[in-house]
């Protein structure tokens, strides 16, 4: 019996589709990343489930959309990143099905109370923190259980240290490893050789080029990662998979290359949603081929389980599907043609920041101000997360009032011509944007409807 499949999930946090020389960026320095595109499935139309990390990585976790998680945003304090106990992840799934499971690095899905904890969400190992964000030379990290303050290292090498001690422990074993980099997230730190390529040479920006050496290091750290599976001889059954749980952040100094697209993180326009992905599996996957229908982050979940042949279901119903035929060349029609999307930082608003895809048609409601709301409790808490080690605390999901005015009209885009989405075309086709309309906002009203059934 051939042995079962292992996984390597890596995850990065606001890294945007033109953060990576294989996604049309020369200037970016990633030729591991590059390097597993040619060896693996390079995937074109990749959407994650959300323009920001806790949301985002919830879908990715449980292959379901996020509101039905509860993971609505990213304020800890207010419990608003929480993935509910009813769920099951991706970790629960490999564990009761026999591989070792194991998290490197950023979590952001639940802060304060244990129930919450990577170790209680099918995680049995942990090495990382479980707030928004840290610092990469003055970090503290939760290992085992308990605060592990800085020694010295970069934080971005210590998560790649810590996963390949992980591929050592479990060799002999089938496994499932969630590496989730916070890079290039701010604080924006790197070690100065990572950034004096671009300073010199490139002629960019101090913030860019500070963010162009994070990826610099953590594309060093995945290359270390394939070295070890290399070494331990398990790189041609192991899947790797590679994507980022957002667009980029865009504003200011940051601006810089990020494909045809506009929008950034936290907008559902392509660029705060489309992102990179890659996977490669020498033993199931063809290489160098590139996957040009849609893919979504609620599909991991049962791709993966699939390719591994994990009989674990989770109990309520996947919006996710299996990609593994389309993937390997053996299906020619991509089963993806929808998805929908709705996102701001507080209460759900319908008509806020939602878009649905139908094909190469997608229709937007603009992003209200108004609805994107954080408290200065909500920021004091966040930095103090970056200075003290994790604790533990009763927290209740705390929505704030805040008054939200009539949505803008809806505008349509054809993907296939605009891909920066930059004609609205909902005039020209009136009877497509009511039809589309309606849908997002059943949608819509069916996932808010499946979220309040939570019982936290």
């Amino acid at each position: 019996m051939a042995a079962r499949p292992n996984v390597v999930l890596i995850l990065t946090d606001d890294q945007g589709y033109g953060d990576m020389g294989v996604y049309g960026n020369p200037a970016v320095q990633t030729p591991h990343l590059d390097a597993l595109a040619r060896q693996g499935v390079r995937l074109d139309q990749h959407y994650s489930g959300a323009p920001l990390c806790a949301p985002a990585r919830a879908a990715l976790l449980t292959g379901r959309y996020h509101q039905r998680t509860g993971a609505l945003s990213v304020e800890s304090n207010r419990g608003m990143d929480r993935i509910a106990p009813r769920e099951a992840t991706v970790a629960d799934l490999f564990k009761a099905a026999g591989y070792a499971t194991g998290m490197v690095g950023k979590w952001h899905n639940g802060v304060f109370d244990p129930r919450h904890h990577p170790r209680a969400r099918g995680f049995d190992e942990f090495v990382g923190f479980l707030n928004g964000g840290m610092y990469y030379w003055r970090w503290i990290l939760d290992r085992g259980g308990a605060p592990w303050h800085c020694d010295g290292r970069y934080l971005t090498d210590v998560f790649t240290d810590e996963a390949v001690g992980f591929l050592q422990r479990h060799r002999s074993e089938p496994f499932f490893l969630y590496l989730a980099y916070n890079a290039p997230h701010a604080p924006l730190e790197a070690p100065p050789e990572d950034v004096r390529p671009f300073t010199e040479h490139g002629g960019f920006n101090a913030t860019v080029s500070t963010l162009y050496g994070m990826i610099r290091r953590l594309d060093a750290g995945v290359g270390r990662v394939l070295e070890a599976l290399d070494a331990l001889g398990m790189a041609e059954n192991t899947i790797v998979l590679f994507t980022s749980d957002n667009g980029p952040l865009l504003g200011g100094g940051y601006r810089r290359y990020n494909g045809p697209f506009r929008g950034a993180k936290n907008l559902v326009l392509e660029g705060g949603i489309r992102v990179p992905a890659i996977v490669r599996w020498p033993a199931g996957l063809p290489d160098g081929r590139v996957f040009r229908g849609m893919a979504h982050f609620t599909d991991w979940l049962p791709t993966l389980l699939a390719a591994c042949g994990v009989a674990e279901r989770p109990e309520l119903p996947l919006d996710g599907l299996n990609l593994l035929p389309v993937l390997a060349g053996d299906a020619v029609d991509a089963p993806r043609t929808r998805l929908f999307w709705q996102h701001n930082r507080n209460r759900p608003v319908r008509n806020c920041n939602a878009a649905m895809r139908d094909g190469e048609w997608k229709l937007v409601w603009p992003y209200l101000p108004e609805a994107r709301y954080k408290s200065d409790e909500d920021t004091r808490w966040y930095e103090r997360m970056f200075a003290e080690p994790h604790f533990t605390m009763p927290v209740e999901q705390t929505m704030l009032e805040r008054p939200v005015p009539a949505p803008e009209p809806a505008q349509l885009f054809n993907l296939a011509d605009d891909p920066g989405e930059e004609v609205d075309l909902s005039k020209r086709h009136p009877a497509r944007r009511v039809r589309m309309q309606r849908e997002l906002e059943s949608w819509f009203d069916a996932v808010e409807a499946d979220r309040r059934r939570i019982a936290w």
